[in-house]
């Protein structure tokens, strides 16, 4: 019996037709007649309101010798197990849908399970005393004799039972046992040591495929690089780590707890010759690892005690995801996991969404961070007119605000000295609860504290509360990197710039896709000649009688059409329109290319570990 009397179990033995055996077994004493129970809504790192009771079949409680005892539906999220009064235990079972393939969600196939506790277990919520909540929890799981386990949940003991293994582990209480995921799978778990602290890297790939040994080694290589300029910014903590890896042919995120992460990847980036993705796996798994510290440790102050069945706001999601955002792209660079080039690459693409989108002049990052449960996971085809993303915006806010503080600092300081200081006076676990968690005016208050930081606390409003006020091209120049438009290709000796001019790149500003051989209107880019022409939905037929069927036809339609007329035929609704557009040359925005920068960038970039020059 565990200190809470509740007890989590789950049966992986049959996956024919990825369903999960479900139990919670829940100990008297009752403070009522009836015990409800309800699903978490939302998974923190994922801010949307999700229903994972909708997986649940085949629910049923009984009491401790087998008795069915009476179930009732409770709100959206909620069960109600009625008559327990002389009971001495109530065990609800049921059957868990496990086929969503994303990191937030349970996936259960005969090759894995890859379990998220709160899309798998409904909690108790009233009929108990609520304190048994937050003592420790007994998790068993069952699973066939080959599978290995990958969880920051505390082992306690494990079996062999009818060629079955049979493990148990515990949480300590309510939020560990909701952050404690685990992977589950019979692929080796490769473990290392970094400073001390013990590292495992587990991966699972959705077909079966076995990833390229010399690109896994290759990534635990530069993951213990990373790993080490992280512990040079913050200090070793102590609990092991694990990295869970899905390896799929295309999907992609990550999500962070406080002791693990697990992150998926296209397979490719594990393949050799694909170097953006391999980019990208880097850099995801960096961000994921600062946010042990940076919202796991370091939380707004209204989620030290999360609610999860409703929405709870912050206006902070910039610096729990942009600043992690930023700083974990500069721990790739600092560890020589990523070269220059790779880092100037990524800014590259990043520069590109920020410029083709127009939201960022109507929305502050303060309200894009307020707005994420309405916006963020529910964007629409207008969305990056009117709209921000926190983590792309605050990421460029972040070196915006890191160029300022190490021009006033002389390089003394930047936007890392200021999370390690805010981790260090904020985080859940220091000593004066009153200083736990995190609100504006900390982050504003600690920036001014700063070396270089004494006038910047009206600079941190301006480009956080308002809309509009990021300044790119002095922060670039601040660092001494080249931010120009592209220089465009020369021409040959005689040629007439008339000539040259027919052959530049045409723009309508209009994204596409191909839907059943149908070119599509999906969105508009900033400036878009055909903003108020053109609607999403819209099918792009044929430019000056020329058929179009996809984006590179379009593309190639409206070469040398820059400064005429071109006849748009399109379909609305099925109703064949047709109209003339004036062509605009392709925007060409300020860019990055690859550079030492002055001494400033390079104070950002050095590496902090010991002896490293």
């Amino acid at each position: 019996m565990t200190d809470s009397g509740v007890v989590f179990r789950v049966d992986a033995l049959d996956a024919g037709d990825q369903r999960l055996n479900v139990e919670i077994e829940v100990n008297a004493p009752f403070t009522s007649a009836s015990l409800k129970l309800s699903f978490p809504r939302w998974v923190p790192g994922s801010y949307f309101l999700r229903e994972p009771i909708q997986h649940v079949s085949h629910l049923k409680a009984c009491d401790e010798n087998g008795n069915l005892l009476k179930v009732t539906r409770k709100e959206v999220d909620s069960i109600v197990v009625k008559d327990i009064q002389k009971v001495s235990k109530v065990c609800i079972k049921y059957q868990l849908l496990c086929v969503e393939n994303t990191v937030r969600s349970n996936h259960f196939d005969d090759s894995h399970l890859h379990l998220m506790p709160p899309f798998t277990w409904f909690l108790p919520t009233s009929g108990i005393a609520p304190e048994r909540m937050d003592k420790k929890h007994l998790i068993e799981f069952i699973l066939p004799s080959n599978w290995n386990v990958s969880t920051q949940l505390t082992l306690e003991g494990q079996k062999e039972i009818d060629n079955a293994r049979h493990l148990s582990y515990s949480a300590e209480h309510r939020d560990a046992l909701l952050d404690g995921i685990a992977e589950c799978n019979a692929n080796e778990i490769r473990r290392f040591t970094v400073d001390g602290r013990q590292h495992s890297l587990h991966y699972w790939d959705a077909g079966g495929h076995t990833p390229n040994e010399i690109m896994m080694q290759r990534f635990i290589h530069d993951m213990k690089n990373i790993i080490a300029e992280h512990h040079a910014l913050f200090g070793e903590l102590e609990e092991p780590y694990h990295t869970i890896l899905h390896l799929t042919d295309g999907g992609r995120g990550g999500l962070e707890h406080t002791n693990s992460q697990t992150s998926m990847v296209p397979r490719t980036s594990l393949q050799p010759g694909h170097v953006e993705d391999y980019r990208d796996l880097v850099s995801l798994f960096s961000h994921e690892y600062v946010h042990q510290w940076n919202v796991k440790r370091l939380r707004p102050k209204r989620f030290l005690d999360y609610d999860l069945q409703r929405e709870v706001n912050t206006d902070l999601l910039w610096w729990f995801e942009g600043a992690t955002s930023w700083i974990g792209d500069i721990m790739c660079l600092r560890s020589g996991a990523w070269s220059s080039e790779d880092y100037f690459a990524d800014m590259k693409r990043k520069l590109k969404r920020h410029h083709t989108r127009s939201g960022s002049s109507c929305q502050s990052l303060c309200e894009a961070s307020h707005e994420a449960w309405i916006h963020l996971y529910r964007s629409h085809a207008y969305s990056r007119e009117t709209q921000i993303s926190y983590y792309l915006e605050g990421e460029l806010t972040m070196f915006a605000l890191d160029a300022e503080l190490r021009k006033r600092s002389k390089g003394e300081t930047g936007v890392c000295d200021l999370m390690r200081k805010m981790y260090e006076k904020h985080n859940i676990h220091v000593e004066d609860e009153r200083m736990r968690g995190v609100q504006y005016n900390d982050i504003r208050k600690a920036l001014t504290s700063l070396s270089g930081g004494r006038r910047l606390g009206s600079f941190l409003d301006e480009i956080t509360k308002e809309a509009g006020n990021l300044d790119l091209d002095r922060a670039f120049s601040l660092f001494g990197l080249k931010y120009t438009p592209s220089e465009e290709p020369k021409r040959k000796e005689g040629t007439e710039s008339v000539v040259w001019e027919n052959f530049r790149q045409g723009w309508l500003g209009v994204h596409v896709r191909t839907q059943g051989n149908k070119l599509k209107v999906t969105s508009h880019m900033q400036n878009s000649p055909a903003r108020e022409r053109l609607q999403v939905g819209d099918e792009i037929v044929a430019i000056d009688a020329l058929r179009v069927v996809n984006a590179e036809q379009l593309k190639s339609n409206l070469k040398g059409k820059v400064g005429t007329s071109v006849r748009v035929m399109f379909a609305r609704n099925s109703v064949m329109n047709s109209l003339l557009l004036d062509v605009v040359p392709e925007p060409n925005y300020p860019t990055v290319s690859t550079s030492e920068g002055n001494r400033l960038w390079k104070s950002t970039i050095r590496s902090r570990q010991v002896g490293s020059e």
